[in-house]
């Protein structure tokens, strides 16, 4: 096959296509907007510190492990990281903490600290999510591209598992009756952007993957990953231009046929769109070109929240510190309500510590720290104006660090400070409404409801990333690319044939 395809976004979900296009003996050429590589999973870098600018965990590496297979590479060395023990460290507003580890044992023990009658629970969490996972993973390894796949034996079979009319807090409530513990189970909802009291049960398997194959960390951190992924396709022969937007998707009726940058056309047999769904779509299409995902229709829909960014380079260590740091609010509905449904910014809001340099030193100065620091709050909302608050919140962030246990006098260690808002993810990143984690995960935005890997509105259009099937989160990214790749190239041994 020597059929050219055009991938536009050089982030995980199109430089996984990427290698497996390439793979199949496509000419692929990734455009990228920004001079680097990565997307939402690249890195800033500054006097020393290197943070990454997105996922901060690398959860089930067990995809990008196989696309890499399939590439004839083996991850495990391309790609140099550490297993987390403890994974992560909970801090609850309510009282107390946790430290969560991967070590069957030992997590009991600690659970027994919180809750003595919920320690056993913890297995029957395990088990019962191991099986969960077993019967749907299948589902997260197949295009949905109608009501037709809904009927598919592999759904029919994981409809007891599914439970669409149950929260994620409501599944969690059957384990454990500590509140602290329920929270310590659901907030990995949070990597979808939602609420765990809105969030479909179904993502009880996020923990549980947590528990069963572990937190990583890749050595100089997450973004190392894409930048392993873009030398691997580039050896396969795909071509990554940088400083190149897209200016719009071409299309001959409604069959696209390339696209058109600032330097010229370029002409191709498919294209990929790994962008930001919501902005590629209202952007790069025309609108009448669009039946079902329409601007109108797209405006209407429910999106994740946003984060407010702070990537704090610091003199001095902080070993108190684990490498992961969560603060849960003492009124963590309330903190979700307010961001979710209010769309206003919490006086005592949960937030995100990332320490790497406790595991990994190569990411400061010697003596130094590079902390992440990560707040949920609303997407771009009326109710916020960023120009007025942003100072106020970075203030109350300070405030609220030494809750972890950093420093009161955190602020006058800083060396150097980068600050990132909703604002500047939609406007620099070109993420519709700056909401981080893309289209919200309800049951009505999944499986066939959500844009299907092979874009339903338009001919040899294919997408990669959290805006299709199976969402977001690196795993599933990498998922949604080699759905989506396996289709194209269907696709075009078909139209060959």
């Amino acid at each position: 096959m020597s059929e050219r395809v055009i991938i536009i976004g050089a982030g995980p979900g199109g430089l996984a296509a990427a290698i497996l296009l390439a793979k199949a003996g496509l000419e692929v050429t990734v455009l990228e907007k920004q001079s680097r590589v990565g997307g939402r999973t690249s890195t800033i870098e500054g006097d020393g510190y290197s943070f990454d600018l997105g996922p901060t965990f690398f959860l089930y590496p067990q995809i990008l492990a196989d696309i890499f297979a399939e590439a004839g590479r083996d991850l495990y060395k391309e790609l140099p990281m550490t297993k987390l023990d403890p994974q992560y460290r909970l801090v609850f507003g309510a009282g107390s903490e946790l430290a969560a580890t991967p070590d069957v044992e030992r997590m009991v023990k600690e659970i027994e600290k919180l809750s003595p009658t919920d320690a056993p629970k913890f297995r029957e969490f395990i088990d019962y999510n191991r099986r969960k996972f077993v019967k749907f993973a299948p589902c997260l390894q197949m295009p949905f591209l109608g009501w037709g796949s809904l009927l598919s034996l592999r759904l029919l079979m994981v409809l007891p598992y599914l439970k669409p009319w149950k929260s994620l807090h409501a599944e969690l409530s059957e384990f454990f009756h500590d509140p602290r513990l329920q929270l310590a189970f659901t907030f990995q909802s949070k990597y979808l952007g939602m609420s765990p009291f809105q969030c479909p049960s179904l993502f009880s398997i996020l923990s549980f993957l947590e528990y069963e194959h572990g937190v990583w960390h890749p050595t100089g951190g997450c973004n190392k990953i894409t930048q392993v992924m873009a030398r691997v396709a580039q050896e396969l022969g795909a071509t990554i231009r940088l400083n190149t937007p897209v200016e719009q998707i071409l299309f001959r009726g409604r069959r696209a046929v390339g696209v058109r940058t600032a330097e010229g056309d370029l002409q191709a047999e498919a294209v990929v769109v790994n962008a930001d769904f919501a902005h590629a779509m209202t952007t790069l299409v025309p609108n009448n070109l669009r039946r079902r995902w329409t601007n109108e229709n797209i405006a209407q829909k429910r999106f994740s929240c946003s984060t407010f960014m702070m990537y704090l380079g610091v003199e001095g260590r902080f070993d108190q510190l684990a490498h992961h740091n969560i603060y849960i609010a003492r009124d963590y509905r309330r903190n979700l309500l307010e961001i979710e449904e209010q769309h206003v910014l919490s006086e005592d809001p949960s937030f995100y510590v990332e320490n790497p340099v406790r595991t990994d030193p190569t990411m400061a100065p010697p003596g130094h720290s590079a902390l992440y620091v990560l707040v949920p709050v609303t997407h771009q909302h009326p109710n916020v104006d960023w120009s007025k608050e942003k100072a106020r919140f970075r203030e109350l962030v300070f405030r609220q660090l030494p809750k972890i246990g950093l420093p009161s006098d955190l602020a006058d260690r800083v060396r150097f400070e980068r600050v990132v808002t909703p604002v500047d993810w939609e406007s620099k990143l070109n993420i519709y409404l700056g909401a981080t984690f893309n289209l919200a995960h309800s049951f009505s935005q999944m499986l066939h409801f959500r844009p299907r890997n092979r874009f339903e509105d338009l001919e040899r259009v294919y997408l990669a990333g959290g805006g299709t099937h199976p969402g977001s989160g690196l795993p599933v990214i990498f998922e949604s690319a080699r759905i989506s790749s396996k289709l194209l190239i269907k696709d075009l041994l078909t139209s060959t044939s």
